[in-house]
């Protein structure tokens, strides 16, 4: 009797296996240090008197930069690829801590939140075009474990912002270099791995990835898409940004068990992301768009008039469904325009990001005038945009030349 084994993988997909690893950790101490700014602005103001607008005013020196870069940076690797820059942006995160640590006036607060800024913005669009060329043809696949490495990060930060730096003080913020200085040794080793595969690509004399679709129809598609990612993040806002306060609000919860309700969402939106790229390998992009944002309607229609039981088990089906978009809109975007990789992922990033936080200060204001409920209500309409999914082209139309 003969038994079959399984070959084992080759060495390069076991190689690119550990870029992805090591791209996805990466990711997640990228987040970790950009969530810890916003999460110590209740120490920063208690130490420093400062007002509401001069945290607001910080806190949008930290969303131009992490946001706006992006495109230029993505822009311009695409055209001159630079295997260190990302491990300078670890650099430039790393400077913006210790900044942030002995920061003893608002001008270098400001300076400590466009550093962490920068590094942000260079890391995620020279990042992202790694985890596309060590997908191995599954793109979503890539995406997705990239991308959980950053939500991930993104729900430990204020984590560590309460259990060390209230104890310890502002100056324990200096601790978390270390998260920096591992992510610059993982980053360096990523940007030889990916000077290689450019040398090999060059050597191949492959043609350059044309798109399938003309630059106008593009350019629409591309528009679409922005507009489904506005949807995915305002609604997104209201939850990382205000859930608690609707839970304490409508249920009378206790602050502790609001925190512990909006883990859970954290938890989900993480499982979403992480499942929704797979998934659009096989069963399309499209598909996984089509579900994640106009199939969770039902759920946030619902979801303002839920008693606290059924309002955590929605808020994490939500979670769950609308978080496996992204991963589906990058690739999808991706391959409209196969020739610039890293542009694409910067605008998208940097978007989501500026959604975020423009969506979380427009929302505030709202809650000031009409009420956290009425927040609510209002937002469970925005996955209605996700109709415009039926402008999109078929997967097998946008597949490159």
């Amino acid at each position: 009797m003969s038994v079959s084994t399984a070959p084992a993988p080759s060495p390069e997909t076991r190689t690119a296996m550990a870029v992805l690893l090591a791209l996805s950790l990466c990711h997640l101490l990228n987040d970790t240090i950009q969530s810890l700014l916003p999460a110590i602005y209740p120490v920063l103001h208690q130490n420093y008197a400062l007002t509401f607008t001069q945290i607001g005013f910080l806190h949008f020196v930290f969303q131009v930069t992490a946001s706006l870069l992006q495109p230029a940076v993505g822009f311009v690797t695409d055209k001159r690829p630079m295997f260190r820059l990302a491990t300078a942006g670890m650099g430039a995160s790393l400077i913006g801590l210790v900044l942030l640590a002995f920061a003893a006036h608002y001008w270098v607060m400001l300076l400590a939140a466009a550093a962490i800024g920068i590094g942000s913005s260079i890391f995620h669009p020279d990042s992202s075009r790694n985890a596309r060329t060590a997908s191995g043809g599954r793109y979503g696949f890539a995406q997705s474990l990239f991308q959980v490495g950053g939500n991930t990060g993104s729900a430990i930060g204020p984590l560590l912002a309460a259990y060390i730096v209230l104890p310890f003080g502002q100056s324990s913020i200096a601790w978390f270099s270390v998260l920096a200085l591992t992510g610059m040794v993982l980053l360096w080793n990523v940007g030889s791995w990916a000077r290689a595969q450019h040398v090999r690509r060059r050597a191949s004399r492959a043609p350059a990835p044309e798109s399938a679709l003309p630059q106008r129809k593009v350019i629409v598609v591309i528009g679409i898409l922005a507009m489904l990612v506005f949807s995915k993040y305002l609604y997104l806002a209201s939850l990382t940004s205000y859930y608690t306060f609707f839970l304490i609000e409508r249920f009378g919860v206790s602050v502790r068990d609001a925190q512990l309700l909006l883990f859970v969402f954290l938890g989900a939106v993480a499982l979403g992301t992480f499942a929704g790229g797979p998934i659009g390998d096989r069963i399309g992009r499209k598909a996984v768009i089509w579900v994640s944002i106009l199939g969770v309607l039902p759920f946030t229609l619902a979801l303002p008039y839920a008693n606290l039981f059924w309002t955590a088990v929605l808020s994490a089906i939500i979670g769950v469904i609308l978080a496996s978009a992204f991963s589906a809109i990058i690739v999808y975007a991706q391959q409209l325009v196969p020739n610039r990789v890293g542009m694409i992922s910067g605008l998208f990033f940097g978007f989501a990001f500026g959604v975020a936080g423009v969506g979380a200060a427009l929302l505030g204001m709202v809650a000031d005038a009409r009420g956290i409920l009425f927040v609510y209500h209002v937002c469970s309409f925005l996955p209605l945009l996700g109709l415009l999914t039926v402008f999109l082209p078929a997967d097998n139309a946008i597949r490159r030349r």
